[in-house]
């Protein structure tokens, strides 16, 4: 279920499919990871699909909590371009995941891999459920989550990276919204896709209903010395066809923790909350300069003083994607038995109807 058949009174319009996808180009693929004590897996988001991984999108990043990995990041600061697949996966697979993009991209695009390649890997920590020490991710699951990218319909909750996640002492995941913003005669989509792995119980919040203290029983996180209420970590990536700068992108990404703040967080010291913005407009601009005929270079974008209904739908949209990986999730039973359970949507229905 997502959250508007609830229904939840959310802001704002949604694009089709109410995912990241919407933003024409991008794909979202998955692997996830399910056999033995594994409870993982890898999530890929190409910005122009499989044949326009090199293309330079417009990008920015933003760390909130820097408790956390996001690798690839100081390129797109110094660059402002984003030019290979997003992979989130857990922590302690981020070098397995950083290596097997590589291998995609060395096999799938040889004149790109020639070159050096620097892959945007995230992660959020999963060894509540999952047997994070195991070699359960492999380089080719990177490859296969890369392949497997569609647009359309994006799954939620309890797959691909966000398999073994936890959100609000429930059980989280992936999660994906979208908004239509217009702009002079034009229409543009900002999408958002999280996951959410953060969050103390008491603090949930559901559009605008603080619903956690009443939803304290049934947290059998709570008891487990390591995984810390509102320890866990939130990865956010956020796409826009809008035609940006780099810094606007990066504003962007500084408006997601507006948006998780409606869903009720603090933001924990144990939480790694790193975010990316990008857009797809533009296309053929940020190269490398080296081609004959790129001694200069033209970008087309929304003057600053028009950004505030891009940074609402940013908050609009991280908002929803994480309700989405909530009511989405599944209960889930990992090594040693740990349980996390599903957020009670019958309860939360109850709840916000008062």
């Amino acid at each position: 279920m997502r959250a508007r058949e609830l229904p939840i009174a959310l802001q704002g319009r949604p694009g089709p499919a109410n995912a990241i996808t919407d933003v024409p180009g991008v794909q979202v693929g998955y692997v996830t990871l399910t056999e033995g004590a594994a409870r993982t897996g890898v999530t890929a988001i190409l910005p122009r699909g499989r044949d326009g991984v090199g293309m330079p999108c417009a990008a920015g990043v933003y760390s909130l909590n820097g408790n956390g990995e996001m690798t690839g990041v100081t390129w797109i600061e110094e660059s402002g371009a984003l030019t290979l697949p997003v992979a989130i996966t857990n922590t302690h697979a981020v070098g397995t995941v950083h290596r097997g993009v590589i291998d995609w991209v060395v096999a799938a695009h040889p004149a790109l891999g020639a070159e050096w390649l620097l892959p945007v890997v995230a992660e959020t920590w999963d060894g509540y459920l999952n047997d994070i020490n195991g070699p359960h991710v492999r380089p080719e699951h990177a490859g296969q989550a890369i392949e497997s990218a569609a647009g359309g319909p994006v799954a939620e909750g309890n797959t691909g990276g966000g398999t073994g996640m936890n959100c609000y002492g429930f059980k989280g995941g992936s999660g994906t919204a979208s908004r239509l913003v217009e702009h002079a005669a034009d229409t543009y989509t900002v999408g958002a896709f999280v996951q959410a792995n953060f969050g103390r119980r008491s603090e949930l919040t559901v559009a605008g209903v603080r619903v956690g203290q009443d939803l304290l029983d049934d947290n059998p996180m709570e008891e487990h010395a390591r995984a810390r209420a509102g320890a866990g970590s939130v990865i956010v990536v956020v796409a826009t066809d809008a035609p940006l700068l780099p810094g606007q992108c990066k504003a962007l990404a500084r408006r997601v923790p507006m948006g998780l703040a409606r869903t009720g967080t603090t933001g924990s010291h144990f939480s790694g909350d790193i975010f990316l913005a990008f857009s797809t407009a533009n296309e053929g601009a940020l190269a490398s300069g080296f081609a004959a005929g790129d001694d200069y270079e033209t970008l087309r974008f929304v003057p600053w003083g028009r950004m505030d209904p891009f940074y609402t739908a940013v908050v609009e949209a991280v908002e929803e994607a994480v309700l989405n990986a909530l009511t989405g999730a599944e209960e889930s039973i990992g090594r040693d038995g740990h349980r996390s359970p599903a957020l009670p949507l019958d309860r939360l229905a109850e709840l916000l109807s008062r």
